[in-house]
């Protein structure tokens, strides 16, 4: 396993952005699984995870696939009383950071619970103003 990927399955519920930015190269890419966008840029993207750790709980990677470069997270979770499921599918480059991270998840009705509780969480963030331009 690689180390990047280890402490990934460590950090990425924990919430806490600056743990997941050590892990990610400086313009990293992000795509949620809520819209099609993508937030660009290490600490908008901790910042994005950051939230979503807070809003995931009982969260736990039931498998992990992949070698090299290319990795994918099967993860469960609960969104308020919402159960779901999704796949992190990561892209790491030659350092070993992540430099590509996707996000596919199910069912619809989680994935548009989710969308609400993160919008609502960085609308109340102030660090979000500066990362508008993230956001392509």
């Amino acid at each position: 396993m690689h180390p990047t990927i280890s402490t990934l399955q460590q950090v990425v519920a924990s919430g806490e952005d600056s743990r997941i930015a050590a892990l990610l190269v400086e313009d990293v890419r992000f795509l949620p699984p809520t819209y099609w966008a993508t937030w660009t840029g290490r600490a908008p993207v901790a910042a994005v995870l950051g939230h979503v750790g807070q809003v995931f709980s009982d969260f736990r990677y039931r498998r992990v696939m992949g070698a090299g470069r290319d990795w994918a997270l099967e993860f469960e979770c609960k969104i308020g009383d919402l159960d779901a499921v999704g796949v992190d599918l990561l892209t790491l480059d030659d350092d070993g950071l992540i430099a590509v991270f996707e996000v596919a998840m199910r069912p619809l009705k989680s994935v548009a619970a989710l969308r609400a509780a993160m919008n609502e969480r960085v609308q109340g963030d102030p660090r979000f103003l500066a990362y508008r331009d993230a956001l392509r």
